[in-house]
């Protein structure tokens, strides 16, 4: 019996252990997500890089086959940063963040989904509005300095 009690005070001990672990720092972060991020760079690159040229040449289905790739990339990536502990003075500012990825996925799919119904004048539109609202996902970490971890649109367009 006092065995028991014993492995449970442990247990409990060992799971209070990461209430007591430094906080994440700002500079922390930053190591923590830039390699997720340059990951999904490499992702994007990959899918969008020819993508203009698709669209030019009517190739929409192959074009929205790739924007959908590019989507489920930025997806991932961005379940991954979510599951990065944040620095507690930032959190409101990396939740908006996050959000703005999240929603920058769903732009993508939709765009992926105009484009595969050859609706080209929509997608094009969609495409700006998505260029617009990463500048300002972007904006909100400025400070963070980033290299990996600001999403451009604008240069696959």
């Amino acid at each position: 019996m006092k065995s028991i009690a014993t492995t449970a005070f442990l247990a409990l001990a060992l799971l209070a252990v990461p209430a007591f672990a430094a906080e994440q720092t700002r500079e922390g972060y930053i190591a923590a997500v830039e390699p997720i991020c340059k990951v999904n760079k490499q992702s994007s690159d990959r899918y969008l890089k020819g993508v203009t040229a698709l669209v030019k040449s009517d190739k929409l289905e192959k074009a929205g086959q790739n924007f959908s790739k590019a989507a489920l990339a930025l997806e991932k990536a961005q379940k991954q940063l979510a599951a990065v502990p944040q620095p507690p003075a930032d959190a409101a500012k990396l939740t908006k963040w996050l959000a703005g990825i999240k929603a920058e996925v769903a732009q993508m799919r939709t765009i992926s989904t105009k484009l595969k119904q050859g609706d080209k004048a929509k997608a094009s539109s969609l495409a700006v509005t998505l260029q617009r609202d990463a500048t300002k996902t972007n904006n909100l970490v400025i400070a963070f300095e980033f290299t990996y971890c600001n999403i451009d649109p604008a240069q696959y367009s």
